[in-house]
């Protein structure tokens, strides 16, 4: 199966990558920097540099990589939980507009899946249960993709 996997460079998407190649599949991770081509290529995806806010670029990125599924896992957190409230508007365009122009480029890919929801990144404390480790919602989402359509809840036991 061919796997586009937008936010491939991200805390999830570095961690899907691997799983999905071992399974035998082609990804093609999408980061918008640079700086972060050697490492997706290292974990065995083409790299695609684009952002997703332009929308003609996206499009083309998506149309020649031809995916079967589109794995989303945008996001635009910061790597210090100190600076989350800085980062609270650009992570909410990401999803709001990145994720419409994700779903405008998809138009032909028979399959999208959109990891989202309130309450995933905590500041000082775990958030309340449900939750689930990150290598485990990567590892869920990977076997999901072939599952039947849906809304789709991963949380740690």
């Amino acid at each position: 199966m061919r796997v586009f996997v937008a936010g491939a460079s991200g805390v999830i998407g570095v961690r899907l990558v691997p799983l999905l190649v071992a399974a035998g599949h082609e990804v093609a991770g999408l980061t918008r920097s640079p700086e972060k081509v050697e490492a997706l290529r290292r974990l065995g995806a083409l790299p695609v540099v684009c952002d997703v806010f332009d929308r003609k670029a996206l499009r083309a990125a998506v149309g020649d990589f031809g995916p079967d599924v589109i794995v989303s896992e945008l996001t635009d957190l910061p790597d210090d939980r100190t600076q989350l409230q800085t980062y609270r508007s650009a992570n909410d365009r990401m999803r709001r507009e990145g994720t419409r122009n994700l779903l405008a480029a998809a138009a032909t890919t028979p399959r999208f899946l959109a990891q989202s929801g309130p309450g995933t990144f905590y500041e000082s404390e775990l958030p309340e249960s449900p939750r689930v480790s990150v290598d485990e919602a990567a590892k869920t989402t990977a076997d999901l993709l072939e599952a039947e359509s849906g809304v789709v809840t991963i949380a740690d036991a």
